[in-house]
């Protein structure tokens, strides 16, 4: 492609990225169907899913804790380096939570989702009826509608539902990922 208005710059389009990536759709949809399996797995296996999913957390946390501590030390004055080397310390000590005791943070964390799904399902249902009168507002308010059902099922289980909630979500999101990247691949198959 030497269409570029910037010589030694290519242009670069979706139709030649989908064209380069046609040869490729075997391995586009290996990894779609491995995606599916560990959806599966996930879904079955929720509990390991969830122990799985709570202690990636906790290390992504304590990278986040000794970055902000890291930050602090550069501070100018004791106000900020005191701020930063806190939040750095809170999220070292939540990430040590999440890896030394998975159960107890996938209840903290389960019920902060099934509250946060409420908030977000009551904010979709206002934003709906903010929408213009003649715009479609059904399915807003149907996704609001859902997503606070969602939340409202996993408050009033909690917290015996922590246990399976992350990881069967973890699974189902998997398993829909892996779907899409299957057809992706079989799309692009197609175009050969």
């Amino acid at each position: 492609m030497t269409d570029s208005p910037v010589p030694g710059r290519e242009v670069h389009s979706l139709g030649g990225a989908m064209h380069r990536l046609q040869n490729k759709w075997g391995a586009i949809v290996a990894f779609g169907v491995l995606l599916i399996l560990l959806g599966v797995a996930a879904t079955v296996f929720a509990l390991a899913a969830t122990i799985a999913t709570v202690t990636i957390n906790g290390v992504v946390f304590l990278i986040a804790g000794a970055a902000e501590i890291g930050i602090g030390t550069h501070s100018r004055g004791w106000g900020q380096f005191f701020l930063w080397v806190l939040g750095g310390v809170l999220y070292l000590l939540v990430g040590l939570i999440c890896i030394f005791n998975p159960i107890f943070a996938s209840t903290v964390l389960t019920l902060m989702l099934g509250a946060g799904l409420i908030a977000a399902g009551v904010v979709r249902g206002y934003l709906a009826s903010q929408l213009p009168a003649d715009h479609p507002r059904a399915m807003v308010f149907l996704a609001g509608a859902v997503t606070v059902l969602l939340g409202l099922i996993i408050v009033i289980h909690w917290p015996a539902d922590s246990i399976w909630v992350l990881g069967t979500l973890l699974g189902v999101d998997l398993l829909f990922n892996g779907a899409g990247w299957v057809r992706f691949g079989l799309g692009l198959r197609a175009r050969r």
